[in-house]
Formats: structure tokens, sequence, C-alpha cells
């Protein structure tokens, strides 16, 4: 199951973008995408969602750490496919007195939770209706579709008609810079993908 958007189309009008009715799919697809790519960047959905993950068992550790927090409630728990009611939720984190691993083996422990923000907070609400917004700008910007391609302008010359573009590696507005990127990942916890919800 996707999860939906950080922000709306009424968000960006909030927030003084004007969308017109011919934009509105547009938009939508604008938002998913700047959604996307800010869990992406966070490690983390965000947004309150349940997800079911199949993570390493830690050798000879009583801890599990769960990606996309904070997390709120755990549903399952399996090791290699059995189920087990012996933990305990902490601070986020699963303990269990007899480990993950039973043997000496690596272990899958597979997980269904609970986790993420119940709402999404205002600045990143404020992150997704800008990129989104530039998108936008970038698709009125040529009929043709010309827009829609990343042009970074670092000087222009009028008189025998000059430009110079820079690159700064991106290619369009929706992919997030790497000071944002890691911004995002230290206030999410990032460094795991993101999880997917079923």
């Amino acid at each position: 199951m996707a999860l939906p958007p950080l922000a709306t189309v009424a968000d960006c009008t909030a927030r003084g973008l004007t969308v017109e009715a011919s934009e509105t799919a547009v938009m939508g697809v604008y938002l998913d995408v700047a959604s996307t790519a800010v869990r992406e960047a966070a490690g983390a959905p965000i947004s309150q969602t349940t997800s079911t993950v199949a993570l390493e068992g830690p050798d000879g550790s009583l801890w599990l750490d769960l990606p996309g927090p904070p997390v709120t409630a755990v549903a399952t728990v399996a090791i290699d496919g059995q189920a087990v009611t012996d933990w305990r939720l902490r601070s986020g984190r699963l303990w269990r007195a007899a480990g993950w691993s039973p043997s000496c083996e690596p272990s899958e422990v597979e997980i269904t939770y609970t986790h993420g923000l119940p709402s999404v907070p205002a600045d990143i609400v404020d992150l997704v209706c800008r990129i989104a917004a530039a998108a936008l700008l970038a698709y009125r910007a040529e009929p043709d579709g010309t827009g829609l391609a990343a042009r970074d302008v670092r000087a222009e010359r009028i008189g025998d008609y000059s430009v110079t573009y820079g690159d700064d590696g991106r290619i369009t507005e929706l992919e997030l810079p790497e000071y944002l990127r890691e911004r995002l990942a230290a206030r999410f916890g990032g460094g795991v993908a993101v999880v997917e919800s079923r």
C-alpha cells in the first residue's frame, strides 16, 4: 500500500500557490514524488503507518532496533517464521531476554508494527510544497515540456547572448541537495531504507 503524500494541493494553496483546475492532477504527481524523495532521504515514512519488515537478528544482543521511528506499537514478531511473544517494546526498540538468534546461525526477525508521526510536521509539509511548486513552475515554463529539464543558470549575458549552466548533479527540481538529505536522515533516524507498508 502506497503512503499518501506528505502535503496536499490545499497545503500548497494555503502557502500562496495558485494551482489551476487543469494542473491539479500533475500537482498531485509532484506532491507524491516530492514526498517519496523526502521519505527516502529521511529513511522513514514520517507519517504514521503500519509496516512489516524483515530484519537480521543481531548476534548476542538482547535489543533489536526498528526502522522508521517513532515506534508506537508492535503487533507481531516472528523469528525464522516462528511467532514469539516474549519480547518488550522499550524506547522504540525490541528487547528479548533470549536474544534474537536462537542458534549460532543468523536469524530473520519479521515484525509488524505501527510507527511514524500521527501528523506531518509543518516544516515537512512546507518543504514538500516548495519542492512540488518548483516542479510546477518548471512545468508551466515551456508548453512543449522542455521546462521540466533542470537548468542551473550560473551566468547570463544579453549582448551577443550567452548563458552558463552549472552542474550541481541534480536532474530535476524534485531531487534533494545533499545537505538537506543529511539533515532529514539525522532528524528521522535515516540510514535505514524506507520500510514498505503492507
